[in-house]
């Protein structure tokens, strides 16, 4: 027996954000629903924390529209033949988008400070107080709502994030209308902008990291790629192991492909049976492609890759 595959699930298996795709389409209109209310009193009073926020609260809708509809597009059958893993992936791209817009949202945040530098600024306290606190009640509700996914899906993971930062934002917008009430100087609201601006950009970095990981191919976080081989070279019958690839093809799947060198009167099916349990038991991996060879194979030499 010269080549064998083991597949762990099939492409109908949903994705880890699937899963969480309830959470994704309550806390969507429970933040379009607030974004328009913010968005008036900003204008109405005046505040750049208030349109700071405004404008993180749009990157928010925008993000998870996106998360939405890529989970959509996650789960649909290829059509064409030519996705042969699917469009898992295009949950890891609405990450990425929330990545964009984060920053996009924290430059504006920098380049509005900076213009009101030297100017007198006239900011309504009161609205922006009003709508800061309804603000931090509705992204503590969605909070609680996409952190139960958010360990689990790279698409949740930014969502929530990005509702992290708006949680944030509520409380600067608080503070905000509260010093600047207090002391009538319109300077704190545009020193809690900037605040919000650079935690967004700290909450945005790590993310990224994390969608380039993942588009990148990397080995899945936390995942060992010399104990991986180990194992699998630990396996009765196996001789070697070589061309091992670990890489994550959106959260909550982590695929493998391998050459088991085998001993000779190996007991080939056996070899996949046990190669399939220990990467799916021991690693997480339910999705591999093992390819078995016969100690005087040398096929793979060729390649230099």
């Amino acid at each position: 027996m010269g080549h064998g595959h083991a597949h762990g699930h099939t492409h109908g298996t949903a994705s880890a954000t699937g899963r969480h795709r309830w959470r994704l389409t309550v806390s969507f209109v429970l933040i379009a629903s607030y974004f328009v209310v913010e968005l008036a009193f900003g204008l109405i009073s005046g505040s750049l924390a208030l349109l700071s926020d405004a404008g993180h609260m749009a990157a928010d809708v925008v993000t998870l529209a996106a998360a939405l509809v890529a989970t959509r597009i996650a789960g649909r059958p290829d059509a064409t033949g030519r996705r042969t893993y699917g469009s898992y992936r295009a949950e890891v791209f609405a990450s990425g988008l929330a990545v964009l817009l984060m920053l996009g949202v924290a430059g504006y945040i920098v380049v509005q400070a900076i213009g009101r530098i030297g100017t007198t600024a006239e900011v309504a306290t009161g609205p922006m107080l009003i709508v800061g606190v309804l603000g931090l009640l509705v992204n503590v509700v969605a909070l609680l709502l996409l952190r139960a996914g958010a360990e689990d899906s790279l698409n949740v993971r930014g969502a929530y994030l990005e509702v992290v930062a708006d949680t944030a934002g509520s409380a600067g917008v608080i503070a905000a209308g509260w010093l600047v009430a207090a002391t009538g100087r319109p300077g704190w609201d545009t020193a809690v902008a900037l605040a919000i601006g650079a935690f967004v950009v700290v909450r945005a970095v790590p993310l990224g990291r994390q969608v380039l990981a993942v588009l990148g191919q990397h080995a899945p976080e936390g995942m060992n790629v010399d104990a991986v081989a180990e194992d699998l070279a630990a396996i009765d019958g196996v001789a070697g192991v070589h061309d091992l690839h670990l890489w994550t093809l959106t959260s909550g799947m982590p695929v493998a492909t391998a050459h088991l060198v085998t001993r000779d009167r190996a007991d080939n099916h056996a070899v996949l049976d046990r190669a399939q349990e220990v990467l799916r038991r021991r690693h997480g991996v339910a999705h591999a492609t093992l390819q078995v060879e016969p100690t005087d194979h040398h096929g793979c030499d060729e390649l230099g890759w």
